[in-house]
């Protein structure tokens, strides 16, 4: 059993503080002392995150910056479980963001030393309860007929594919797999095709001057997705310590009086993975190309000029990130242009 569940490692959020109070802590196995979490906690925390990938052995290493990110969404209620010499052995977190709707994220991880013995299914059912007073709690405090007091919920984590116990636990609590995660991966010594784009579309690196135009193209094409929502400024900002400006680009329609972004590729050096991984590699994080332009060759133009740029910087492999809402749907592009499924989560949800 693998104890480590989450969101996607990829995805910061900002926004000031709010911290609520972990709440009883009954439930939880008394072989652990359990304690609020919080940001002062970070450094046990992301040392307790590196043991249990030392043994899971996922294809990337989470940093402290990484665990660091945990606590800057608006609200969160964390719990530390600490031995009898103080050391940090578990933990459970909950992050809410309200929007159109609310999404309640449960993130925790067991060290490999204390596991099957309860405390992963335990923190689980702690987390889920506390989910439900944090949405409740938002649902309450909004103004009486405003749409955030009535807005649907959801409480989300991701689990390894392969992690049978959690996907029981999870199910126990009435959880249900909503979207499949795949990552997938192409060696850069393979010749990389040429893709040719009509009219006048071109595919172009990504400038700062364009980033606002690339956010407000990322809402347009995603804003209806689990867990998605209308991106703000600061939001977009947020979560990007290993972003690689020099391995972006944007796709850009030039038939009118002024460029539109018609998709984008934004990628990530994730310098901590390689040794882990045995390769180099570069990171195609975000992906989007919007409805008007999903038949005009974007999406593999994007990839192969990302493709291009990982090589010309000493990259092994091209790798990237894939979701869907089936267990096989998504990765015919990535197919087709050389990539190969790997190691795969699965974002289980649970409506409140």
């Amino acid at each position: 059993m693998n104890d480590v569940y989450g969101l996607p490692r990829r995805s910061g959020r900002s926004g000031p503080w709010s911290v609520f109070r972990p709440g009883p802590r009954s439930a939880l196995p008394r072989e652990l002392s359990w304690t609020p979490l919080g940001p002062f906690d970070n450094r046990e925390l992301a040392e307790l995150v590196a043991r249990a990938e030392a043994v899971d052995d996922p294809p990337y290493r989470t940093t402290a910056e990484e665990t660091a990110e945990y606590f800057i969404d608006p609200t969160y209620s964390g719990v530390a479980g600490r031995d009898e010499d103080g050391v940090m052995r578990a933990f459970g977190l909950v992050r809410l963001r309200p929007a159109e709707q609310i999404y309640a994220s449960m993130t925790g991880v067991v060290d490999p030393d204390f596991r099957k013995r309860g405390i992963g299914g335990a923190l689980l059912h702690w987390q889920a309860e506390r989910a439900r007073h944090l949405i409740g709690a938002e649902r309450a405090g909004a103004a009486p007929g405003s749409s955030s007091a009535s807005a649907q919920a959801h409480v989300v984590t991701t689990v390894l594919e392969d992690d049978e116990r959690m996907m029981t636990h999870l199910a126990e609590l009435g959880f249900e797999p909503r979207r499949w995660y795949r990552e997938v991966r192409r060696p850069l010594t393979e010749p990389i095709p040429r893709i040719s784009l009509d009219g006048f579309l071109s595919i172009e690196p990504w400038s700062e001057e364009r980033d606002d135009a690339v956010r407000r193209a990322h809402n347009q094409a995603f804003g209806q997705g689990v867990g998605a929502g209308a991106v703000s400024a600061e939001e977009w900002g947020a979560g990007r310590s290993y972003f690689a400006p020099q391995w972006s680009f944007v796709a850009l329609d030039r038939s009118g009086d002024r460029a539109r972004v018609a998709g984008y590729l934004l990628s990530g050096r994730y310098e901590q993975d390689w040794d882990a991984l045995g390769w180099r590699e570069g990171y195609t994080d975000m992906l989007g190309v919007l409805a008007e332009y999903r038949s005009r060759e974007v999406a593999p133009a994007l990839l192969t000029a990302a493709m291009r740029a990982y090589r010309r910087d000493g990259m092994d492999y091209a790798a990237a990130g894939v979701d869907s809402d089936n267990p096989t749907g998504a990765v015919d592009l990535y197919r087709a242009l050389g990539y190969t499924p790997t190691r795969g989560t699965i974002l289980y949800a649970l409506d409140v």
